[in-house]
């Protein structure tokens, strides 16, 4: 089997949750298992809507609603910590060959997490298991122990034009 290596998707531009859909794509064409855990998303966007339609991905949320613009609640913490321990789960088990955390960055950034935490999961992530996190804020720590990590730099959006996210585009 192959080694499995930890991929960094990061910075304030668009596309890191694309990125890491990108690969869940191409796995899957390969006849990989994928696992997506979204965290802080409580939505059903259209990418999720359509990935759990495929046979070979699972995607489950761990969130509660959209809190970016007040303080995350307790259900907020309840719901990562959820997310984390399924994810310790899914790794033990080696049932995927692909695991994805999605936003798992925002919910360290908003104390949901500790990097600590995430650290752990990491150390505990099966030599032959691709592991993918996404997300703004990445602590350095996990960066250094990533084996791949890209900066997504917004160079220039629609968004600052007053262009809404459009569905099928940007959610």
């Amino acid at each position: 089997m192959e080694k499995g290596y930890i991929h960094v998707y990061t910075g304030n531009g668009k596309g890191k949750t694309t990125a890491a859909l990108g690969l869940t794509l191409r796995a899957l064409g390969a006849g990989k298992k994928i696992f997506i855990a979204q965290f802080v998303k409580s939505m059903a966007y259209s990418e999720i809507k359509a990935l759990k339609k495929l046979d070979h991905v699972h995607v489950s949320l761990y969130g509660h609603g959209c809190f970016i613009e007040k303080a995350p609640t307790q259900e907020d913490l309840l719901a990562a910590q959820e997310g984390l321990e399924k994810v310790r789960e899914i790794l033990k088990k080696e049932k995927y060959d692909l695991v994805i955390l999605d936003e798992i960055t925002i919910a360290i950034f908003f104390k949901l997490l500790s990097t600590q935490d995430v650290l752990s999961l990491l150390d505990d992530k099966p030599d032959t298991t691709e592991l993918v996190i996404t997300g703004r804020y990445c602590p350095e720590e996990i960066i250094s122990k990533a084996d791949l990590v890209t900066e997504m730099k917004e160079v220039k959006h629609y968004y600052t034009q007053g262009v809404l996210s459009r569905e099928g585009i940007d959610k």
